[in-house]
């Protein structure tokens, strides 16, 4: 069954599909690819080889909106640098596993040490490289961008491209879907936090 969360769907068409994705929703971690899920794909390289990466501010105001809900997050990139090391440290991740060239022992290292199924987690996805993973996690998610066999394999594909909000756009309909709560009431706990001026942690 797939889950395609498209702009042109019909709303009877929309709230059928959206009604199954929440029957069979139980995610307690959400993880990411980085490049093409977190950026857009882009490498910026000076001659001495030092790159830089561009991260979506919307994005990561979307880490802690699903840690305020009690999911754990985490990064599974196959590339590793300073920016991407700087970036985890600033969200918070749980997790950071970075330079990772075959992702699916980690994520199983990753299940023992949490006691977390392979049901429990989604990830994020956009590259051949992710498809293992994606034949083991309970939801499988690809931004609109993804490669056509990704995209092929998704549960989930969002409208939104890698590193244009798809994380942000993902999570908020995620919180909204396991926990049949409105927008409003998701936003609730980060809103109630910068309202008492308890802001430490909350990044974008």
């Amino acid at each position: 069954m797939k889950w395609f969360i498209e702009e042109h769907l019909l709303k009877q068409s929309f709230l059928s599909i959206m009604s199954d994705v929440q029957k069979k929703l139980d995610i307690k971690m959400v993880l990411f690819d980085v490049d093409g899920v977190m950026t857009d794909g882009s490498i910026y390289m000076s001659e001495h080889g030092e790159h830089l990466k561009a991260f979506n501010v919307k994005d990561g105001f979307a880490i802690e909106l699903l840690r305020s809900h009690g999911l754990l997050t985490g990064v599974i990139s196959g590339k590793a640098s300073g920016a991407l090391s700087l970036r985890c440290e600033q969200l918070g991740f749980d997790i950071v596993i970075t330079g990772c060239k075959n992702k699916l022992p980690k994520l199983k290292d990753i299940c023992k040490k949490y006691s977390v199924a392979f049901e429990q987690i989604a990830f994020c996805g956009d590259d051949v490289r992710d498809l293992p993973i994606f034949q083991y996690v309970g939801l499988s998610v690809a931004p609109a961008d993804a490669h056509t066999l990704v995209l092929d394999k998704a549960n989930w594909i969002t409208r939104s491209v890698g590193g244009k909000g798809m994380i942000r756009e993902f999570a908020d309909k995620l919180l909204c879907l396991q926990n049949n709560i409105s927008s409003e009431e998701v936003y609730m706990p980060l809103i109630s936090k910068i309202i008492e001026d308890d802001v430490t942690g909350i990044e974008q």
